[in-house]
């Protein structure tokens, strides 16, 4: 009698070419965070879900009320719409067991640096797929997509039921998985396929985005010691920034001591001035602050205050007209699911079951929707997926096509086991 775990790897194996291609032509949809491919994204995958012949609960996101709420987590960009799409494969009245993914990716940024190729290409090698997204994480997409369709189409029973759920917004805070919480959609245990080399991440370590402003004094150019340039103000305090990183890295989770600097400070954007021959007297700078696993989100921002401030009181020009704090976009938590939680045993043997591939456990040193699903929600969530994320948001993003392929398999045996053993 064949068991369930041949058939799906059996599946798995003779679908390989369309688990591949299927990967590629969703890559090859921009789905920017915020643009209309993204809104199309999840009118396709409430088709696709509807095909396997799940319940399909598809819904507009009431954008002005959601984006009001006192506790909604943040958002870098403009949406004039958003949708909602949860699946689920009914089982036997046990524990359940929720499938994440979001279908946003970022910009491609400097076209130059993809080296002459198309970054929504969809190409495909004799190892790897190609482009934005790749493991950023439509190949968690793909792998859950392909798992739930596996297990629906070969009938398999489980014990309890099996929710894929796709998102919007993930890349900017979380609007997508807070939407899904505030519809009531919840689970026993759920995993996100980020990319994790197929390792099990149990935590995830926080993310806030500041702005700060800084003033000059503008004159000409050709007179600049009468003026006082807000970029030269600015250099002060982005040395703060860097030894008060240096002071957060010192002690570090157990979990997150595989990362040099599991809590990282960064300044990604910066503009000022409005001439060339002028001594600018505005910069702005957009950074993004790294909060340790158990760390108040409060104490992390005063901890960035408190350095600009001293920065700002030991200058003469930063004494008399100190910079603004500004705390904007996502504001992503830390959190940490019990490594002892069922979910976890249960991946672990899913994997090993698929794979030879040795298993690491550590925390994500950027943040994601797993502290929506286990803070707001009170879900155990876990990252198991496909996909280095050393590769993410950079340039020539890939994936392996054998990790794709391994994660599939391995969600599909997740779905199975986690009911009959919780």
């Amino acid at each position: 009698m064949v068991s369930a775990r041949e058939k799906i790897l059996d599946f798995v194996d003779d679908r390989r070419a369309e688990i591949v291609e299927d990967l590629a032509e969703l890559i090859r949809v921009p789905s920017i965070s915020g643009s209309v491919d993204e809104v199309g994204m999840q009118h396709l995958m409430s088709g696709r879900l509807a095909a396997l012949g799940l319940d399909v609960d598809t819904w507009s996101i009431p954008l002005d009320e959601t984006l009001a709420r006192p506790d909604f987590p943040g958002v870098e960009v403009d949406r004039r719409e958003g949708w909602g799409v949860v699946g689920r494969l009914p089982g036997g009245g046990g524990p359940s067991l929720m499938l994440n993914a979001h279908v946003d990716v970022v910009p491609p940024g400097d076209l130059d640096a993809w080296e002459g190729h198309d970054p929504f290409g969809g190409e495909v090698t004799a190892d790897a797929v190609h482009g934005r997204g790749a493991c950023d994480m439509k190949a968690g997409l793909v792998a859950a997509l392909w798992a739930v369709r596996a297990l629906s189409e070969l009938r398999v029973p489980l014990a309890g039921d099996l929710l894929l759920a796709t998102v919007i917004g993930e890349e900017d805070g979380g609007l997508g998985t807070y939407a899904l919480l505030r519809r009531g959609w919840r689970a026993d245990a759920c995993v996100i396929p980020e990319p994790t080399s197929l390792d099990i991440a149990p935590a995830s370590c926080g993310a806030l985005t500041f702005e700060i402003t800084v003033h000059g004094a503008a004159t000409h150019a050709s007179r600049r010691l009468d003026g006082t340039s807000a970029i030269e103000k600015f250099i002060p305090l982005f040395h703060a920034l860097r030894r008060l990183e240096g002071e957060r890295n010192q002690t570090k989770h157990p979990l997150a001591q595989r990362w040099a600097l599991p809590v990282p400070i960064e300044v990604g954007r910066i503009s000022a001035g409005d001439w060339a021959s002028s001594v600018p007297d505005l910069l702005r700078a957009d950074g993004r602050m790294g909060v340790a696993i158990g760390e108040d989100v409060v104490t992390a921002r005063t901890a960035l205050e408190t350095a600009v401030a001293q920065a700002c009181a030991d200058d003469p020009w930063l004494r008399g007209h100190p910079a603004t704090i500004r705390w904007w976009g996502g504001q992503f938590a830390s959190a940490i699911t019990d490594v002892g939680s069922p979910i976890v045993d249960v991946v672990r043997q899913a994997h090993a079951a698929v794979s030879r591939r040795p298993q690491d456990t550590w925390a994500t040193p950027y943040g994601s929707d797993l502290r929506l699903l286990h803070g707001l929600g009170g879900i155990p969530t876990i990252h198991y997926g496909p996909g280095d994320a050393a590769r993410a948001h950079g340039p020539r993003e890939l994936v392996s096509i054998d990790e794709l392929l391994t994660a599939t398999s391995a969600l599909a045996l997740t779905a199975i086991g986690y009911g009959r053993q919780s």
